[in-house]
């Protein structure tokens, strides 16, 4: 009996996500727990795996279709065998959604009428997705007045979208009362008509050639982030330089040791360690802004900001008060390991307090960092390299490295931030 592969439970609160790109094609023998097809939500992409193993019998989703969690994403099976398609099999229950028709199928196809506002009084309670959450308070949308095409009348992003861009054209002005009133004007022809002004084309014409790349929803929700934090906190930059030579021969004499335990020590996990170590020191940078008053955060959650093949995710070391350096070490590996592999689950990049972003693993010198709301700040570090430093009116060689902290300014200010990087430089400099 072919066995169904559904869209799997991806975090507390995930209900949806949007069918990245298949990894197998129908015809392929795949073994148990393969990974068959990269599945994007609003913070992260990760693969969903197969089951079962077998041949893929049929694949039920297109790319870049949006299904809510439960969905039949395939069939695998043994060449020949019965796909329970129209719910008749002992599995039916699953939510299916077919591959789409040719698109001159669809254009024929009438679309399902909104359903009239006066029928949709009241606040929405319904579930709705994150994203959809995100972007209709972004845009001040009453969801009860949208009207709901998922399963169950739920609210889809493409509805909430659709809706919005519905209200933009209805509030857009109308040309025509100014031509009515030229032509009333005594003693003025009628204007001689005119063909209306065509849209802009996709590509640009005065700056030459051009492709248009679709974004995708990691992309799409990285350029919403980075718009609404620099629209929402009053960011500042202060920049240190640190000396790292105490941590550089503490690593050397106990990378061995880590790696046969399995672990890489990377420069990454002292400075962790040593921010939370200031964090329980200055615990105002620990916090959130709200207009009731500032949010004092009890857990310790450190959000390393990771490259990623299709930009940035920020995934979070829960708890990071409760470990040694050892362990420090060993989850930083972790999640940069899944991050890059895609890996990660939506419960793994949320929740965190405070950021940190090593952006000088690619050379960069130094930076200056947009907060990952709500949080307070952020902390940048640069490349360490060997500089020429004047020591005690001697010169000398250093790894030194410029460390730069940008921070809300509605709830730090200069000193308070300097002090929270001043006792990170005196923990990494005098490192035992």
């Amino acid at each position: 009996m072919a066995s169904r592969i559904t869209l799997p439970e991806m975090g507390e609160g995930v209900i949806e996500g949007t069918l990245a790109r298949w990894l197998v094609k129908e015809g392929d023998r795949i073994e148990q727990y393969a990974p068959i097809a990269e599945v994007e939500t609003d913070k992260v992409t990760t693969e969903t795996t197969s089951e079962a193993a077998g041949v893929v019998l049929k694949l039920c989703v297109n790319e870049g279709a949006t299904i809510p969690v439960g969905t039949v994403l395939a069939y695998v099976g043994e060449p020949g065998e019965k796909i329970f398609d129209n719910g008749d099999g002992p599995e039916a229950g699953a939510e299916h959604v077919p591959v789409e028709a040719p698109a001159a199928q669809q254009a024929s196809e009438p679309l399902p009428a909104a359903q009239p506002v006066a029928e949709r009084k009241g606040a929405y309670t319904g579930r709705i997705s994150p994203v959809v959450g995100r972007i209709a308070a972004d845009h001040g949308v009453d969801l009860g007045q949208v009207a709901g095409t998922g399963r169950d009348g739920r609210i889809t992003k493409e509805d909430i979208l659709a809706y919005i861009d519905g209200q933009q054209a209805a509030a857009a002005p109308s040309p025509a009362p100014a031509v009515e009133a030229r032509r009333e004007a005594p003693g003025l022809a009628p204007p001689a008509p005119s063909k209306p002004a065509a849209s802009p084309a996709p590509s640009p014409t005065q700056d030459g050639p051009a492709d248009l790349l679709p974004l995708t929803s990691i992309r799409r929700s990285i350029a919403e982030h980075m718009v609404r934090s620099k629209q929402t906190s009053p960011h500042v930059t202060t920049v240190f330089e640190f000396d790292f030579s105490a941590v550089a021969a503490h690593r050397k004499a106990n990378k061995d040791q880590y790696l046969r335990d399995g672990v890489r020590l990377t420069f990454t996990a002292y400075i962790v360690a040593a921010a939370v170590q200031a964090l329980k020191k200055h615990p105002m940078v620990n916090s959130s802004w709200s207009d009731d008053g500032i949010l004092l955060k009890r857990d310790i959650n450190i959000g390393m900001a990771t490259a990623i093949e299709d930009g940035l995710i920020v995934p979070v070391i829960k708890n990071a008060d409760g470990l040694n350096l050892l362990g420090l070490a060993r989850t930083i590996n972790d999640l940069a390991d899944r991050a890059r592999g895609k890996q990660l689950r939506p419960d793994d990049v949320k929740g965190g307090t405070f950021s940190i972003t090593n952006h000088g693993t690619t050379g960069s010198l130094f930076a200056t960092p947009i907060i990952n709301q709500p949080q307070c700040g952020i902390l940048g570090v640069g490349a360490i390299e060997k500089r020429v430093k004047v020591i005690d009116d001697a010169i000398a060689i250093r790894p030194m490295a410029f460390v730069s902290f940008t921070f809300d300014h509605r709830i730090l200010d200069g000193a308070s931030a300097d002090n929270f990087v001043s006792t990170i430089k005196e923990l990494i400099e005098n490192w035992r």
